[in-house]
């Protein structure tokens, strides 16, 4: 007896899920990094890696896959995506993993209005329900007064807003287009453009840190073919909420690597995270489709 296939909703949580994992994975990295290397070389290795690896993949598909009826699209969603990992990085020599994290992942309220405003997506009571708890979890996290806030945390906001731009244009061409359309323009467009900081920043890269950088290119590749399948096959609303996961994995990363615990309030606002975005998955799994109930 085969197994019943899983739903869309199922599906596209558990890329958005996978896709969380990989990003923070590679934030954490790129913040040992960072600590040794300028950031504008980092990220131009995070974007030239992920050219070099779809290169690879697409070689004998490149043509096709570079044919596309939204260019201008294409390039405002490359520049939102280049804008939120340069935001990011950029913060993580002066703000905590957890914390820059935590305030970046104020992007699941953006994505949720602008689905709604932008892309005619539902924007039921308990879609709002779901978005604000998480965001109350998130501000346990951080709680604001404790000295999260300087002028720095402006760079994870910068970043919500790039991410979840870049969410909403991958909404709106994902299910036009291949994913590998997505994925060369973003690496192509990141490659270039930090590229043009290089000359002026390089510094050599020790042997032992050779693996780290591929790393970094592997991770970011992976996290954005999940994420842009994700908003392919799923309303961006629906699995927004689940980018809080980022506190919890960007928690443990810091945990495991930095030797960066957290206290009673970061568990408990996970906790209120992960049970927001459970609440999310299990209403639309039992919504009737198309009735606007979530």
């Amino acid at each position: 007896m085969s197994a019943a296939p899983l739903s869309q909703v199922t599906r596209g949580v558990a890329l958005m899920i996978l896709a969380i994992f990989l990003f923070t994975a590679m934030d954490a990295t790129a913040k040992g990094l960072i600590e040794r290397y300028p950031a504008p070389q980092v990220i131009w290795v995070r974007f030239a890696g992920q050219l070099l690896l779809v290169l690879l993949i697409l070689r004998h598909q490149l043509g096709a896959v570079l044919r596309t009826r939204f260019p201008v699209l294409h390039f405002w969603r490359s520049a939102s995506q280049f804008g939120a990992t340069t935001f990011f990085f950029l913060s993580l020599p002066f703000i905590g993993l957890a914390e820059a994290t935590a305030i970046a992942d104020i992007n699941p309220v953006l994505i949720t209005l602008g689905a709604a405003l932008f892309l005619g997506e539902r924007l039921g009571p308990r879609r709002i329900a779901g978005v604000v708890v998480a965001l109350i979890g998130a501000l346990i996290v951080i709680r604001p007064g404790a000295g999260v806030f300087t002028w720095w945390a402006v760079l994870p906001l910068l970043c919500a807003l790039s991410y979840a731009t870049s969410a909403l244009l991958t909404r709106k061409i994902g299910a036009q287009e291949s994913v590998w359309a997505s994925m060369v323009y973003a690496a192509l467009f990141g490659t270039i453009v930090a590229g043009l900081a290089l000359p002026f920043v390089w510094e050599p890269v020790a042997t032992g840190d050779l693996w780290k950088f591929g790393l970094i290119a592997c991770l970011g590749t992976g996290a954005q073919l999940c994420i842009i399948r994700s908003f392919s096959i799923t309303e961006a609303s629906v699995v927004a909420p689940f980018a809080y996961l980022g506190i919890v994995f960007a928690t443990f990363w810091g945990a495991v690597l930095y030797d960066q615990w957290p206290d009673r309030w970061t568990v408990i606002g996970a906790l209120v995270i992960v049970g927001a975005g459970l609440y999310v998955w299990h209403r639309e799994n039992r919504a009737p489709r198309g009735t606007g109930e979530v």
